[in-house]
């Protein structure tokens, strides 16, 4: 299937359509809805400069395949976006990616997905090919409409191609782990995120903090011997970022089953400096405190209500039952500029109804 035959499709569309990859994020957000509109024959690299630090990749490509390649020049997403198991074995696409917008643990260091994305090339409702971007930030100007797709839900249309920053492997990383409460971590993790200190990534779980620290030897060298704690051997602390990174490691696995079970897992947004949260649950913190995970049984509303407290929101991440909504509510001027961008590039309302709020 080329470009071509896609725009025909979306013209054509009588009933919403329901963008679709290997489906390994269809667990996200409300659930899917419409007839599918595959991306996965629009697969493969367009351009690579390692040199350039971009790539650019058709939206139906193996994210596994993408930094496959990538690694074969040590370079990386730096935003570690999360591999989910989808159907038939895969573990999501680029273009998935970028729709849902989901980053792992370097994302309060590095960035975000939204953060390296240059550019993308889209169909919108009315089936026309659009090109946003470029290959370099300073050939971004105007309305940065490719960022505005990055956790859009592929509710603006379907994106076909992006282009992406990337950025070399560090030439050290050490990892820390330190005998912490809670309320002692989120302190550390602040106080440390204003020193010059190489931290890539953090977090805190069941009493336990680790730091992730990357980049030239002599700095994460120095950094060691400043704050202590002790080294975890190479091998495990590698294990444990994976398994951070992709949702797979002890406290998700048991987030899953304790789900199974009728709780919630939600995922909170904060200001890193918000303090300790006393809510009935196991909780996990990263991205040095602004990111929270929660698997609880606690009401919908009044979780919103405690996080909001706190200049904070909720997200719900995984549930049997959601009809208490996924996403923070909007305020009606955010619902208003939501429905006009909506209306912008799809009018007829064919991309993904729903996924973002059942409303849009």
């Amino acid at each position: 299937m080329n470009f071509a035959d896609l725009q025909a499709r979306i013209r054509e569309a009588r009933t919403p359509l329901r963008i679709t990859g290997h489906g390994s994020k269809d667990f996200y957000g409300e659930a899917p809805q419409g007839e599918p509109l595959s991306t996965l024959e629009l697969n493969g690299v367009t351009a690579y400069e390692p040199s350039e630090l971009y790539i650019s990749v058709l939206a139906g490509t193996p994210l596994f395949d993408v930094e496959a390649l990538l690694a074969q020049h040590r370079q990386r997403f730096a935003f570690e976006p999360p591999r989910y198991s989808g159907g038939p074995g895969g573990t999501g696409t680029v273009g998935g990616m970028v729709a849902a917008g989901l980053s792992g643990p370097a994302r309060a260091a590095l960035g975000s997905v939204r953060d390296h994305l240059l550019g993308a090339v889209l169909i919108n409702g009315a089936g026309e090919l659009l090109s946003f971007g470029g290959t370099v930030m300073k050939n971004v100007a105007g309305f940065d409409v490719s960022r505005v797709l990055a956790g859009s839900m592929g509710q603006l249309g379907l994106i076909t191609e992006v282009t992406l920053k990337v950025m070399p492997l560090p030439a050290a990383v050490t990892t820390l782990r330190f005998e912490f409460d809670q309320a002692a971590a989120l302190m550390a993790m602040n106080r440390w995120g204003g020193e010059p200190l190489p931290i890539e990534a953090s977090a805190w779980w069941d009493g336990a903090l680790l730091l992730r620290l990357a980049g030239a030897q002599a700095a994460v060298e120095a950094a060691c011997a400043k704050l202590g704690g002790d080294v975890i051997p190479p091998e495990l602390a590698g294990a444990f970022w994976l398994g951070l990174r992709d949702q797979r490691d002890e406290f998700f696995v048991g987030a899953e089953r304790a789900v199974a079970g009728g709780a919630r897992l939600w995922r909170l947004s904060l200001p890193s400096t918000a303090p300790e949260l006393r809510l009935h649950g196991e909780q996990l913190v990263d991205w040095g405190g602004a990111q929270r995970w929660v698997v609880t049984p606690m009401e919908p509303a009044a979780l919103r209500e405690a996080v909001a407290a706190v200049g904070g929101h909720a997200t719900l991440f995984r549930a049997l039952d959601k009809t208490c909504g996924v996403f923070a509510p909007l305020s009606p001027p955010l619902a208003a500029i939501h429905q006009r961008l909506k209306a912008s590039f799809d009018p007829n309302g064919v991309f993904n109804p729903g996924r973002l709020y059942p409303d849009l």
